[in-house]
C-alpha cells in the first residue's frame, strides 16, 4: 500500500497546495481532484463519478473568513482511493467522505492558524530588512511545509488505515451497508439544497422549475438542459441590453430641448 499512499498524498499536495500557488486555479474542486486521482490509480471513470458526486455535496460549502466548513480535497482523494483500491461501494465511500472532509478542515485550520504563525516573526524581520529574495524563499518554504505536512495526513490514513477500512467494510452488515448507500445517495441533494438556499430568489425560481420539469418529466439529459439554459441566458442578456439602451435614450431625450432653448437665449443675447 506504500505506492498507493504516496500517490494519494501527492494528489492532495498538488490539488490543495497548487490551488493558491498562482492565484485560485480551482483545481481543489472535487470534480478535478476525482479526475486526477482516477488518472493516478488507473480508473478514470470511477474518479470522475466520485468527483462529480462529491462536487454536488461540497458545492454549497462556503468558507467564511479563515474558517473552513469542509476540506473537499482530502475527502475526494480518500473516498476515490477506497472506492478504487478497496472496491468499497461508491455510495458508502461518499458517506465516509463528509466526516473525512470536516476532520481535514480542522487539521488545515490548525496548521494555518497555529503552526504557520510560528514563522510570523521571521516574515516580519525579513520584510523589515527589505530583502525580497529572502522573503520569496520564506514564502514558498512555508507553502511547501504547510501542504507537505497536510498531505502526510492522507499518506498515513491510506497506509495505516487501508487494512482496517477493508476489514471494517467486510464486517459491516448488509443492512448497515444499504443504509450507508442510501445516505450517500441523498448527500448530493443536501449539497444542492444548501446551494439553493443561498441563491434562491423569486425572479430565478421559474427557471429552476423549468429545469426540473425538463429533467424529471421530459427525461431530457443534463447536457440538453444546460444548452437550453445557455440559450435562455443569451436571450435574457439581449433583452436586458435593449431595456438598458431604451432607458438611457429616455434619460437623454429631455436634455435636448433644454440645450436648444439655451442656445436660443444665447443668440438673442448676442443680437441685443
Amino acid at each position: 500500500m506504500l505506492p498507493t499512499a504516496t500517490l494519494a498524498a501527492l494528489c492532495v499536495f498538488v490539488c490543495f497546495g497548487g490551488n493558491w500557488l498562482w492565484g485560485q486555479t480551482m483545481i481543489e474542486r472535487p470534480l478535478v481532484v476525482g479526475l486526477i486521482a482516477g488518472l493516478m490509480f488507473g480508473d478514470v471513470r470511477t474518479g470522475i463519478l466520485m468527483g462529480a458526486a462529491l462536487e454536488a455535496i461540497f458545492m454549497g460549502a462556503v468558507d467564511i473568513g479563515g474558517a473552513l466548513s469542509a476540506e473537499p480535497v482530502t475527502a475526494t482523494v480518500l473516498a476515490t482511493t477506497f472506492a478504487i483500491t478497496l472496491d468499497v461501494n461508491t455510495k458508502a465511500a461518499l458517506a465516509l467522505a463528509v466526516p473525512i472532509g470536516v476532520f481535514a478542515a480542522f487539521i488545515s485550520m490548525f496548521l494555518k492558524n497555529v503552526v504557520m504563525n510560528v514563522f510570523a516573526p521571521a516574515v516580519d524581520r525579513v520584510a523589515a530588512n527589505n530583502d525580497p529574495r529572502a522573503l520569496t524563499w520564506l514564502h514558498f518554504g512555508m507553502w511547501f511545509l504547510n501542504y507537505f505536512v497536510f498531505s502526510l495526513v492522507t499518506f498515513f490514513s491510506v497506509l495505516a488505515g487501508a487494512k482496517p477500512v477493508q476489514h471494517l467494510v467486510t464486517a459491516i452488515p448488509q443492512n448497515l451497508m444499504a443504509g450507508l448507500s442510501a445516505t450517500g445517495g441523498l448527500l448530493p441533494a443536501v449539497g444542492f439544497a444548501i446551494l439553493m438556499r443561498m441563491l434562491w430568489s423569486r425572479q430565478l425560481s421559474p427557471y429552476y422549475f423549468l429545469g426540473f420539469v425538463l429533467s424529471a418529466y421530459m427525461a431530457l439529459p443534463s447536457v440538453a438542459v444546460a444548452a437550453m439554459g445557455i440559450i435562455i441566458v443569451c436571450l435574457q442578456w439581449l433583452l436586458d441590453k435593449q431595456l438598458l439602451t431604451l432607458s438611457q435614450s429616455r434619460t437623454q431625450a429631455p436634455a435636448q430641448p433644454t440645450a436648444v432653448a439655451d442656445q436660443a437665449k444665447e443668440e438673442e443675447a448676442f443680437f441685443e
